[in-house]
């Protein structure tokens, strides 16, 4: 027996087919692991290819470039007050995509035949009938800017997009007085090539005298309580600044993901809901509940980009109140690399020319990209024959967007991520 079982283990025919089993599990566990054996794309659509060879990234703007598998997809909310709609409904044609989702907010002061007649033609457009992309909100609010109800109104929006498509990557904040400076084509192309972590909202950390003429003071919204608007009461107590959170503020335009508003939404943690109930009371709440929220949270505090791709022009001094662009500002607003502007004067001639001459439209059609495939013979619109929304061209655009997000992202500019404040 003992013969026997020495001969059998001094036989080692066995070992060249073990060693080679061996091998091929392991080569088979790292494929499994790192997918070299799977399409990444499934069964899901073509994946959307994208030609890097034209951007020259430094090392610290690498680091948020990311190839996905189709273009992202932008919801808007572009809201108004009395005598807005017709604003409202030119701006929306002027960004609208059909990979893209749009919410009208009529705030209460407009009267019932105005919101009547923004529903009716969003409801005849036979573009937004068959995409089902835009959506006019039902419940209609007050909406005072100093006041907590236009944050109210902006959470409100954003918990509708959720429950109705999730399918969107940022969100974007307009009024009626803002305009786009780029198509839809030239916007989408750029993100495609960035992560969608990145929150733009321009911030900065509140000390000195705001302290005491923002942080300190309490005031009530009426818009809160009462159905018509009126201006905002101040309370003659003033309260401490609070000590579990930092105040921050900035901008109340904003381009946010997706993940961030579902975090301020849902709060799986109770900081959005404290940061919320903190600034029903503080003066320009849009000015500092996101900003204070997303610099407080680690998760997101070093996504949060300070800007927020509008091209403003401001009063001089004291700098506090925007200006009216006209055709005087085209130049700069062009030069800006921005997206968007405001504000605008209501059919002000400068948004004429800013669709002749960046949009390739004109008053009442859409800003045309490569998903109208129409004929523009005798006039016609070419986007009333809709294509493949995969498929971009972008213009001039697209070089001054993706200049201005290049530098954003440089790494001289990252130190005044609010992570570092």
């Amino acid at each position: 027996m003992r013969k026997n079982g020495v001969r059998a283990f001094s036989d080692r025919r066995w070992i060249l087919p073990f060693f080679a089993s061996l091998i091929v599990s392991v080569t088979l566990l790292l494929a499994a692991s790192f997918g070299l054996f799977s399409s990444p794309y499934g069964l899901e659509e073509a994946p959307y290819q994208e030609d890097y060879s034209d951007y020259f990234l430094g090392t610290e703007v690498k680091k948020f470039v990311r190839k996905e598998v189709a273009p992202p997809r932008l919801a808007y909310l572009i809201s108004g007050t009395k005598g807005d709609s017709q604003r409202m409904k030119r701006t929306l044609q002027a960004v609208y995509h059909p990979r893209n989702q749009y919410i009208l907010h009529l705030d209460l002061e407009a009267p019932p035949r105005e919101r009547i007649e923004l529903t009716t033609s969003v409801k005849n457009d036979p573009t937004y009938t068959e995409v089902e992309n835009v959506r006019v909100m039902a419940q209609s609010n007050l909406v005072t800017y100093k006041g907590p109800t236009m944050i109210a109104c902006t959470l409100q929006a954003a918990a509708i997009l959720l429950k109705e498509n999730v399918d969107w990557d940022w969100f974007i904040n307009l009024s009626a007085a803002d305009y786009p400076l780029v198509t839809q084509d030239d916007l989408l192309h750029v993100f495609s090539n960035f992560s969608r972590t990145l929150n733009f909202i321009e911030h900065t950390q509140i000390l000195g005298w705001k302290l005491n003429q923002r942080a300190k003071p309490i005031i009530v919204d009426p818009g809160l309580y009462l159905s018509k608007k009126s201006d905002i009461f101040w309370a003659n107590q003033r309260r401490p600044v609070p000590t579990s959170f930092k105040l921050f503020t900035g901008s109340a335009w904003i381009m946010l993901t997706r993940s961030f508003l579902e975090y301020c939404i849902l709060g799986w943690d109770n900081l959005p809901r404290t940061v919320l109930m903190y600034y029903t009371n503080f003066i320009s709440s849009p000015e500092g509940y996101f900003h204070t929220v997303i610099c407080n949270t680690e998760e997101y505090q070093n996504t949060a980009i300070s800007h927020d791709l509008h091209y403003i022009a401001w009063d001089t001094p004291p700098k506090q109140h925007p200006i009216s662009l006209s055709t005087k500002d085209f130049d700069d607003m062009v030069k800006s690399g921005a997206p968007f502007a405001r504000k605008f004067a209501k059919d002000d001639p400068v948004l004429d020319k800013i669709d002749s001459e960046l949009l390739g439209c004109s008053k009442g059609r859409f800003a045309p990209g490569a998903w109208c495939i129409g004929s523009s013979a005798d006039g016609a619109d070419p986007c009333s024959l809709r294509g493949n929304d995969l498929e971009f061209r972008p213009g001039p655009g697209k070089e001054r967007l993706q200049g201005l997000i290049q530098k954003l992202l440089s790494e001289d500019l990252r130190g005044k991520s609010c992570a570092f404040q």
